[in-house]
This record gives C-alpha cells, sequence and structure tokens, in this order.
C-alpha cells in the first residue's frame, strides 16, 4: 500500500489536500477532506488497463463552483425528508426544503456535510490504508438538533476493496443518515450511459414515492416491475420498463447472502471492461439512482468531458428515506448515549 498528499487548494483559509491511495493490483482511489468528496477511483479492466470509475472533477474550484454530490458524504441526513420537517418528544423541527422541484429537504440542506472542511487521520496496516475524516457538528447546524461528533472512514485494502464507514454520537436526541455519494461507470467516467452494466440487488422489496419524490410509506414487491433487478439485469433493459427509463428508488435489502457483519447489497458488472463492483452493507437498504437528471445541468468533468443524463449511476447503502416521518420504517433516531456505526464494501475485480 502507498499513499501521497498534495495540497488540493483552501476554503476560508482552511487547508484542503488531496490524499491518493494505491495498492499492489494497480487500483489507486483519491479523496479529499473538503466533504469527504472521492474524487477517482481507477481500476484495471479485463485487459489490464485501468480507467477512472467515477464522475468527478480534477480541481478544488470545479467542486466548489456546485456539483451533483460527486463523490461526497451526504448528511446530517441523506436523501429527502418530507417538507423539512420531523418530530422529536413532541418538539417539531423545520428544515430547509432545498430540493426545488420537489419542495422537499435534501441530503442535509444547501450547507450539508459536503461543504465542510475535515479534519482528518491516517491508520496504515499491513494491508490497507484508512483516512479517518471528523468533524463536529453542532447543535443547531441547518436546523438539526444536538452536537453530533461524526467520523467518516474511507480507505482502501490490497484485496482491491473500498471501505466507507461511519460513526457518530450526540449530546441530544437527533436524527442521522449517512451516505457516500459516488456516481460509478464502470466502463470509464467518460464512456457515456450505463444502460449496458449489468445489476443484480439483493432485494425483493422497495419503496414507492409519490410525484414529490417521498415514500408513500407502502412497501411493494419487486416481481413483475420493471424495478425487479432480484436476478442480473441489464439497466437499459429494464429503464424501457419504467416511465422516462428514470430509477432512483430505495430497496429494502432482504439480507439473504452474508459475509460475516456485511448484507449482500448489490453487483455491477460492465460485460465490455470486465469489471465489477459489488456492495456489501450493514445498513437496511440501497438507493439506486441512474443518473437520469445529469442532463439538467451542464456538468464538465475531468478533462472537459460533459456528463450526459445516465452516464453514471449511484448505489447508496442507507437508512430510509423520510424515516422520521415513518413509524414502521426503521428508526434513523440516535439518542445520547448511543452509537451511529455502519459500514459498506465496495468490491472491485474483473470477471
Amino acid at each position: 500500500m502507498e499513499k501521497t498528499i498534495v495540497k488540493f487548494g483552501e476554503v476560508d483559509g482552511k487547508v484542503v489536500d488531496l490524499i491518493t491511495l494505491s495498492n499492489k493490483n494497480g487500483m489507486k482511489v483519491s479523496v479529499t477532506n473538503y466533504g469527504c468528496i472521492v474524487t477517482s477511483i481507477e481500476v484495471p479492466g479485463r485487459d489490464g488497463k485501468a480507467a477512472d470509475v467515477v464522475l468527478g472533477y480534477e480541481s478544488l474550484e470545479k467542486y466548489l463552483a456546485g456539483h451533483p454530490f460527486f463523490g461526497a458524504i451526504a448528511g446530517r441526513f441523506a436523501n429527502r425528508i418530507q417538507d423539512g420537517k420531523f418530530s422529536l418528544d413532541d418538539y417539531t423541527y423545520q428544515l430547509e426544503t432545498n430540493e426545488p422541484p420537489t419542495v422537499q429537504h435534501l441530503h442535509g440542506g444547501s450547507k450539508g456535510f459536503d461543504k465542510y472542511v475535515w479534519g482528518y487521520d491516517l491508520e496504515e496496516t499491513e494491508g490497507a490504508i484508512l483516512v479517518h475524516f471528523h468533524r463536529i457538528s453542532v447543535d443547531g447546524e441547518s436546523g438539526y438538533p444536538g452536537t453530533l461528533d461524526v467520523t467518516h472512514t474511507i480507505g482502501l485494502d490490497e484485496e482491491n476493496q473500498l471501505h466507507y464507514n461511519f460513526r457518530a454520537h450526540t449530546d441530544k436526541p437527533t436524527v442521522i443518515n449517512l451516505v457516500n455519494h459516488s456516481y460509478y461507470n464502470l466502463a470509464g467516467h467518460d464512456s457515456g450511459s450505463v444502460a449496458g452494466h449489468e445489476l443484480t440487488l439483493g432485494a425483493d422489496f422497495y419503496t414507492p414515492v409519490a410525484e414529490n419524490m417521498i415514500p408513500t410509506g407502502e412497501i411493494l414487491k419487486l416481481a413483475d416491475t420493471g424495478l425487479d433487478f432480484r436476478t442480473a439485469a441489464k439497466i437499459g433493459d429494464n429503464m424501457e420498463k419504467v416511465e422516462g427509463g428514470a430509477f432512483d428508488f430505495n430497496f429494502i435489502l432482504n439480507g439473504a447472502k452474508k459475509e460475516g457483519e456485511y448484507t449482500f447489497a448489490a453487483d455491477l458488472y460492465d460485460p465490455e471492461s470486465g469489471r465489477f463492483m459489488t456492495v456489501l452493507t450493514t445498513q437496511p437498504a440501497i438507493q439506486f439512482y441512474n443518473g437520469f437528471k445529469l442532463s439538467n445541468k451542464p456538468w464538465f468533468g475531468r478533462s472537459g468531458y460533459k456528463y450526459e443524463a445516465f452516464g453514471g449511476l449511484c448505489l447508496e447503502t442507507q437508512g430510509f428515506p423520510d424515516s422520521p416521518n415513518k413509524a414502521h420504517f426503521p428508526s434513523p433516531r440516535l439518542n445520547p448515549g448511543e452509537i451511529y456505526e455502519h459500514k459498506t464494501i465496495h468490491r472491485f475485480g474483473t470477471r
């Protein structure tokens, strides 16, 4: 394992670094302590040639100019909360409604965890390097209650496994849902649509949403729908079965396949390059978003490549969206004395 650290820039007088981790197999991961953003993941293909398999930028300035959460942490509460409202112990909190099309609260607000400079420490072991990002989210930040002490660990090991771990504790009751929001294209970030990728999800049910993208509260079967990825399916084939070819749904993990404490969540495969990515997690669900909104604005990534709709997809392991307002969903509540802790592995290789 090797590492390099270079200055990426500054934000409000705070130094932003770019940390690159590499292993013996030719896999490289670059992360920055601004928003815990994963800027690059280079993975060899079947032919031995490496490609960058996440959408992103080569400079801090581009990230500061705005982006659709390319590679960033989303929090304090990822995904959506209806009308930006939730109640704890008979007190109702009003958050920002920062998603214009739906008028809902999204990913922690307009200044969520993705827009802060984090402190960090490095941990080196025999077979891995871990970057422990940390910050204190003060009581009332973005409208959320409780001072939250958060650590987000991103690490690479010699087995081509990328680790996303989250740990937090609070001094008063709050809600929390943290995810990494990378956009993947296993053919390469500049290779066009992911419609040719094959996807398998470890889920039998999903939570349907209303027009405002808030879950209705129902839990429905995937069988006989265009959302059925219980066995490997070409994404483009299933896109033909849903309106506008648009996927942005929460899939409930069935826990049928386990590796120790981890549950199988997803397997993504690009037949052309031979690259695959298997996702394992301790979370109860995964959000599959196929990037259908990427054409809403002109996003020019590394080397000036323009990212179009379906140019990258997200597989976000998470708690259920709007769970603060749905009593039958897994609770996102965190109380003093409790530890919020979840782990996810993205395992890369070729077949």
